[in-house]
């Protein structure tokens, strides 16, 4: 899309100049352009290496000056002052300005007139607590208490600073420049930043004492043989009188582990991200009581019997999380090709439009050809039903359909799966029947992995497949990254075929009894990407249409 706003900027100005700004907004793993930080593989990474090398608490610490970017220096220095040209710049094109400049494009992006994202992550807040999540925040838990006690031993003014600003207001306790802003959660409600931090977690120790009593509660809760559903308010009804933790502190808990953390002067802050998630997770279930839900499951349902308790905090109202961005932008455009019926999305979001407006789409020529295939060569029906997509026959015969494709289709052949975990024990099963064998004897096969660095190369090489001639099959995921925002007919107009393996649907197994929940839970997931029907199919149309 971004591409598109190009061109119709390029038009433009062929007439008169055009006084605008548009940037690609991302990350800083996709827009760093240091040697040594660019080349780490993994976002949380990237972030914790940039925050040691630009946080201003981190650049003057007790034991001496510590590396900085030398990009970021060149932005503060002048990167403010130098304004981007006018005109819409892709994340190529920021990378390379910030190079030729020398400053840093992570931060030069905001300067921004026109901020763009894509809509899969305007989705509803969610986090997931596991096991394995708790068992790495007592870690977490411990090196605080030890780093806490060495820094009382011997710098003890830094924490008595600490208080001192913690009794004036988190606003001033947070204040700092551009760079030393950790990624918080952007729905937490202003007036906490203007008030002061309750007494109980004030100090670093009692603090500490705090985040470890609150761990232990819910590995605790994990522990129960059934699953549970709580509301916000029931849960923080059982916290107080388990542990005797209020919710007024509760809903300090993510900036004062942040405070803390900025305090300590700890640079890989990657480390601390599960106590980090448990602290977000504190305070957004004290501030919000309704409008969520929490679930709390003891095991997988494909592995009954393996023990994998996992804590689910999930959104169920829309404009809780589309609030923010209508409160920080003046402007905010919301385009689909599904968004249907167009009169539905206002109510669900919570907003009043000022424009509304249907573009009817016609093709020049009759380029879809619509096929549904219900059953298989052994008159099996084919569904992806929780029911029965572990059935080794349903199983088999969508492998067989997308073999018999693949040796008649001359170019290109993407299949859909409904989600990255159907998508991989499919091609497993695959792998142990030998169809994933017999598919590469027709063309070369690809597949689309949660990584983003992975499914950008099997991209390239697909769409070089297909214009050397060899054709390709790639096995992807409906609303993952090859679906949003992938120009398949980038690359010379190639054309291809695009095979849906099932339809999307509700798993309710276990929650039965919470129905309700779930329902309210589906029709707020719908409301945000439109009709349950509507949008994968208009999107499979969508894909054909270009061509």
């Amino acid at each position: 899309a971004l591409s598109s706003h190009k061109k119709l900027w390029v038009s433009g100005i062929l007439g008169e100049p055009l006084p605008f700004l548009a940037l690609a907004l991302s990350s800083r793993k996709n827009l760093c352009v240091h040697p040594e930080v660019s080349a780490l593989r993994f976002g949380k990474e990237v972030d914790s290496r940039c925050l040691a090398l630009t946080a201003s608490y981190l650049q003057d610490p007790p034991e001496g000056p510590r590396d900085a970017c030398a990009f970021f220096q060149e932005f503060e220095a002048r990167g403010r002052q130098s304004p981007l040209p006018f005109g819409v710049h892709n994340l190529d094109d920021l990378r390379a300005l910030g190079r030729q400049r020398g400053c840093c494009p992570y931060f030069l992006a905001r300067s921004s007139e026109l901020g763009k994202t894509p809509k899969n992550i305007l989705k509803a807040m969610g986090v997931t607590i596991t096991r394995r999540t708790l068992d790495r925040c007592q870690a977490n838990v411990a090196t605080l208490q030890s780093t806490v006690q060495r820094i009382k031993e011997t710098d003890s003014r830094r924490l008595a600073d600490e208080y001192r600003r913690l009794v004036q207001g988190l606003r001033e306790a947070g204040a700092a420049r551009d760079s030393d802003l950790f990624l918080g959660n952007p729905v937490l409600p202003d007036e906490i930043l203007q008030e002061a931090v309750p007494g109980s977690i004030r100090t670093a120790e009692h603090f500490v004492g705090f985040l470890r009593r609150l761990v232990e509660h819910l590995r605790a809760q994990l522990r129960g043989p059934r699953v549970q559903q709580l509301s916000p308010p029931a849960f923080l009804r059982e916290l107080r009188e388990k542990v005797c933790i209020d919710r007024k502190p509760l809903r300090f808990c993510a900036e004062r582990l942040h405070s803390l953390l900025r305090t300590l002067a700890l640079p890989d802050v990657a480390d601390f991200s599960p106590i980090t998630l448990v602290a977000n997770f504190a305070t957004l279930v004290s501030t919000y009581s309704k409008g969520f839900t929490i679930i709390m499951e003891p095991f997988d349902d494909r592995t009954p019997s393996i023990s994998n308790p996992v804590l689910h905090f999930s959104c169920l109202d829309a404009s809780i999380a589309i609030r923010p961005v209508f409160d920080r932008f003046q402007s905010v455009i919301i385009t689909s090709g599904t968004l249907s019926p167009l009169e539905f999305y206002p109510k669900i979001l919570g907003f009043s439009p000022v424009t509304m407006a249907t573009f009817s789409m016609t093709l020049a020529r009759s380029c879809i050809c619509p096929m549904i295939v219900g059953r298989g060569n052994d008159q099996v029906a084919m569904s992806s039903k929780f029911e029965t997509r572990e059935d080794i026959a349903v199983v088999r015969n969508y492998g067989q359909l997308l073999l018999e494709l693949s040796a008649v289709v001359p170019d290109g052949l993407v299949a859909f799966f409904t989600s990255y975990v159907y998508l991989e024990s499919t091609v497993a099963s695959w792998y142990e029947q030998g169809i994933l064998e017999n598919i590469q004897r027709n063309k070369l096969l690809f597949i689309e992995t949660q990584d983003g660095a992975e499914t950008s190369v099997a991209l390239e090489k697909y769409q070089e497949a297909c214009e050397n001639g060899r054709g390709a099959v790639l096995l992807s995921v409906a609303r993952g990254k090859v679906s949003e925002g992938i120009d398949f007919g980038a690359a010379g107009g190639l054309g291809f075929w695009g095979d849906l393996l099932g339809i999307f649907w509700g798993f309710f197994g276990i929650y039965l009894g919470f129905f309700g929940i779930f329902w309210d839970f589906l029709g707020i997931y719908l409301g945000f990407f439109g009709d349950f029907f509507g949008i994968y199919l208009g999107f499979i149309w969508d894909l054909f249409g270009i061509f």
